[in-house]
């Protein structure tokens, strides 16, 4: 197939084209209260052309798997780029990149998900739900794991042939407690991270969270917040924990970086960005301690590949050196057209189907612990009135990611460098420089957790792509608590 659409799109004059043929298979289950609420099995195939063509951008997709319809697509490819020429004020060039001939990558996982029956993951879940349930002040559980193996074949016509497989997985659980008499309630989830990782990440041994100790302190945490005091707003130091501290990475840096949305060429969907490329090299993005990487290449990571959706080479690079802007995440049109990362892409375009293009995505980005850092607790002692947040919630921040408000699972006084019990109603606030210039310290790799999100939005057509980002714990100064009930008062 990946051979008549590219010889045809070369009969036709194309400059490039490029062949995907995809699968995507996922499974989502479901409980509530320990039982079982649904089972979706899905499954999504097809394949690509997408060709440059007089400098413009064309691109078609089927279902029909032949090297008849694969050459159809390349026809299609072409008059699409035809119809588009007039109005294409731009013309496409690629950055360079090496053939590198046929490659084959697997992601690290042990376990395929897919392989374990669906009734024997419906009997972990049911056990881990009735546990919960178990426990004093617990009324209802929610269970939940996601898992997807992506298969994707990729050929161009400077002659790299890639074949690729990607496992991952989201397993989630959360306690409600109702108030009977007021109806009144609190929740707590787990805040395992999603990894790209198989069916080990949950059966135990090798590769595995430790369920037992986090279902097991959950009940106490919903309790506590239960009975916790409402948070008095205003000026505290705070200690971020990696649960948390991976949503702010995310918006106020990953996608502020993202060079397609500094550039303006990404504005309808999320807006575009503060982090212009005028200021790249002189903005002072936070304090001497933020070193923040882009990569493709981390174990384990969901923005992990060995090669991207242009056959680019997967790597890493930084984003963040010492406080200061100096790099972006790109794309080979891009790269070519601004010339920054030596004028080569940094591999982060992607598809999430075979349907749709690929356009420029996040790769995993992540703040750097210190070699020799300190742990969580030492972090803690060194604040006299703060928070120690853990685990993500809700967020908000702006067209240009650059104010804020976070909230988060549970929040920890922290008096005198000890925990003090938990507030709630609480949301940090700040600008973006201002909350990472104002980082003091970050904790050691001992400290260090791969957090993400399976569902990072992005696009028209709208696309969804799975995304890590590492990080220590971090120690802020004197950074805007609000009080999220006084506020909605207000």
């Amino acid at each position: 197939m990946a051979e008549a659409a590219l010889a045809r799109a070369r009969e036709l004059g194309a400059e490039h084209a490029d062949f995907r043929a995809e699968r995507v298979r996922a499974q989502v289950i479901r409980l509530r209260d320990g039982q079982l609420d649904g089972v979706n099995d899905s499954a999504d195939a097809g394949i690509a052309v997408r060709v440059v063509h007089d400098g413009t951008w064309g691109f078609a997709a089927g279902a029909v798997q032949t090297p008849e319809a694969a050459a159809r697509l390349a026809e299609q490819a072409v008059q699409v780029a035809k119809v588009s020429r007039p109005v294409n004020s731009e013309p496409v060039v690629l950055a360079p990149e090496p053939s590198y001939g046929e490659r084959v990558w697997v992601s690290s996982y042990r376990i395929d998900p897919f392989e374990v029956p669906t009734e024997e993951k419906i009997a972990l879940l049911t056990e881990w739900s009735k546990r919960l349930l178990a426990a004093e002040g617990v009324d209802h559980v929610d269970a939940y794991v996601h898992a997807v193996k992506e298969n994707k074949f990729y050929a161009d016509s400077a002659g790299t042939i890639t074949t690729q497989q990607r496992v991952r997985i989201h397993p989630t659980l959360e306690a409600v407690s109702i108030d009977q008499e007021t109806g009144a309630f609190e929740s707590m989830r787990t805040v395992a991270p999603p990894v790209g990782r198989g069916w080990e990440f949950l059966a135990g041994g090798e590769g595995s969270r430790d369920w037992d100790a986090e279902l097991a302190a959950l009940p106490g945490h919903l309790a506590a917040k239960r009975a916790a005091p409402s948070v008095e707003p205003g000026l505290y130091d705070l200690v971020i924990d990696p649960s948390n501290l991976w949503l702010t990475i995310h918006e106020s840096v990953g996608h502020a970086t993202e060079l397609d949305r500094a550039l303006g060429y990404e504005a309808a969907y999320a807006g575009t960005s503060f982090a212009t490329p005028d200021k790249l090299g002189t903005l002072k993005y936070g304090s001497p301690v933020m070193n923040i990487t882009g990569d493709r290449v981390v174990e384990n990571g969901l923005s992990t590949v060995g090669f991207d959706d242009e056959g680019v080479e997967a790597q890493q690079w930084d984003i963040v050196k010492d406080g200061t802007l100096v790099g972006y995440q790109t794309d080979r049109r891009i790269a070519q057209l601004k010339g920054f990362n030596g004028g080569r892409s940094n591999g982060c375009a992607f598809a999430d189907s075979s349907g749709h293009v690929p356009i420029q995505r996040m790769a995993n980005v992540s703040l750097q612990p210190a070699p020799d850092g300190p742990s969580t607790e030492e972090l803690i002692s060194q604040v006299r009135r703060g928070l120690y947040i853990v685990g993500d919630k809700s967020w908000s921040i702006d067209m240009q990611r650059y104010n804020f408000q976070f909230t988060g699972q549970r929040a920890f006084l922290i008096e005198d460098g000890r925990l003090a019990g938990q507030v709630k109603d609480f949301a940090y606030q700040a600008t973006t420089t201002d909350f990472w210039r104002s980082m003091e310290a970050v904790g050691g790799p001992q400290t260090y957790v791969l957090g993400g999100a399976f569902n990072c939005g992005k696009g028209q057509p709208g696309q969804v792509a799975p995304v890590s980002h590492g990080c220590p714990s971090a120690l802020f100064r004197a950074v805007r608590i609000l009080n999220t009930v006084q506020e909605a008062g207000n």
